[in-house]
C-alpha cells in the first residue's frame, strides 16, 4: 500500500487551489482510511471558496464533503470496515453526547465535516471516523449501473433534501413546492415526488424546468416570468384544477438566493412548511408574523442524520430518483477550470471530481 496520497488545497479566498502530498496512514483508533472515488463540487464549497464563507480548520484545508470511496486501512474498533465500499456523511457527529442520542445529530456540538472541520475529500485519500459510514450494496451499485464514484453526491445533495422532506413530513396527497432546482433542489423534487407528493418547481432557467418535468415535477413555473402575487396565484389555480390541499403547503428553498427566499416566504399559507435548504450570506426583509399569522413552521435543515442515508441511498439504488441525468464527472486534477465554469453557472450537472487512480 502506497503512503503517499495528495490533495488539492484552498490556501486564500480566490487563490488557486494547490496539490500537495501527504501521508494518510496509519488511521488511529476508531478511524478509517478511505481511498476516494469522487467527490461531488457543492455550492457550499463555491461559499467557501469564492465568498469567504468561514471554515473552522486553518488554511490549507481541501475542500469537498460529497464523497464515496472504499476503506483501505481501518483502526482498532474499525476493522468491519476494512475493504468495503462506503458513503462518508457530509457531516459525522460523535454519536454519544445529549444530541447525538436525542435524535439531533446534525446540531452534535462535537460534529465533524469534511472540508470544513477536517480535511475534506478532495483527495485520493481521506482519514475519517468511521461512526456514520454508510455502507454501499456493491451488487446493488452494479445492477443500477453506476460506478462508486457516481453517487458520492447522495452524501450531501441527495441526503439533504431527503431529511427535508422527513422532517417536514411530507406525505402521500401531499402539495410540495421546490424553489431553485440545482444540484440540491432536482433531488428535492424527486424526493418529494417518491414520497408521494404532488410536486411543483420553480426555478430562473426554463432548460432546468422542462428537464424537470420529466423527473418527478407536475408543475413547473419560471420565476423570471411569473412573480409576487402572480406566482401565488397560479399556484392556486392549479391546486384547484387538481384538487389538492388548499393549506398545509410544504415549501422548500433550494435556491440559496436572496429572490429565492423572498418567493419562499411569499409563498407561505395556512398550515404551512417552510424547509430552508440553501444558503446564502445575503440578508432579506421579511414580516415574520406571517408564521403567527397563518400558524406556519419555518425548519432550518443542516445536513442529514446519518440513520436517514441507507433510505436515501436506496431511492437512488432502486431507481426511484434520477441520479445520472444531474452528473458529470471530471478529473480531480482539473479542479481549478471545474471550480471556475461552477462558479460561473457553465456546468448543466453536478460536478464530481474522480483522483487519478
Amino acid at each position: 500500500m502506497s503512503e503517499v496520497g495528495y490533495r488539492w488545497s484552498m490556501t486564500a479566498v480566490g487563490e488557486p487551489l494547490v496539490r500537495s502530498e501527504f501521508n494518510p496512514f496509519p488511521p488511529a483508533a476508531g478511524e478509517v482510511v478511505v481511498e476516494v472515488a469522487g467527490c461531488g463540487v457543492c455550492h457550499t464549497d463555491l461559499g467557501y471558496y469564492y465568498d469567504g464563507v468561514r471554515f473552522n480548520h486553518p488554511a490549507p484545508l481541501a475542500l469537498g464533503h460529497e464523497i464515496s470511496g472504499r476503506v483501505v486501512a481501518a483502526g482498532a474498533g474499525a476493522e468491519e470496515w476494512q475493504g468495503k465500499a462506503v458513503l462518508i456523511p457530509a457531516v459525522i457527529p460523535c454519536g454519544t453526547c445529549d444530541l447525538c442520542l436525542s435524535g439531533h445529530g446534525t446540531i452534535c456540538r462535537q460534529q465533524l465535516m469534511p472540508g470544513n472541520d477536517i480535511q475534506g475529500g478532495f483527495a485520493s485519500h481521506i482519514k475519517v471516523p468511521a461512526r456514520g459510514l454508510c455502507p454501499v450494496d456493491e451488487k446493488k451499485l452494479t445492477a443500477a449501473g453506476f460506478e462508486l464514484a457516481d453517487i458520492s453526491v447522495v452524501a450531501d445533495a441527495v441526503t439533504t433534501p431527503y431529511q427535508a422532506v422527513v422532517q417536514a413530513e411530507v406525505a402521500k396527497g401531499d402539495l410540495a413546492i421546490v424553489i431553485g432546482i440545482g444540484g440540491v433542489g432536482s433531488y428535492a423534487v424527486q424526493v418529494a415526488n417518491a414520497f408521494g407528493a404532488t410536486v411543483i418547481a420553480i426555478d430562473v432557467d426554463q432548460a432546468k424546468l422542462d428537464n424537470m418535468a420529466k423527473y418527478g415535477a407536475a408543475l413547473t413555473i419560471n420565476s423570471r416570468e411569473v412573480q409576487g402575487k402572480d406566482l401565488k396565484k397560479a399556484i392556486q389555480a392549479f391546486v384547484k384544477e387538481k384538487g389538492l390541499p388548499a393549506t398545509c403547503w410544504k415549501i422548500f428553498e433550494c435556491s440559496g438566493t436572496t429572490p429565492g427566499q423572498d418567493t419562499a416566504f411569499g409563498l407561505l399559507t395556512f398550515g404551512a412548511t417552510l424547509s430552508v435548504v440553501g444558503f446564502t450570506m445575503n440578508k432579506i426583509e421579511l414580516r415574520l408574523s406571517n408564521l403567527m399569522a397563518f400558524h406556519a413552521r419555518a425548519l432550518g435543515n443542516w445536513g442529514c442524520l446519518t440513520e436517514l442515508y441507507p433510505a436515501a441511498l436506496d431511492l437512488v439504488l432502486d431507481k426511484r430518483i434520477a441520479l445520472a441525468p444531474f452528473i458529470e464527472k471530471h478529473p480531480l486534477d482539473q479542479i481549478n477550470e471545474v471550480f471556475a465554469e461552477a462558479h460561473a453557472h457553465k456546468l448543466t450537472r453536478r460536478a464530481i471530481l474522480v483522483p487519478k487512480k
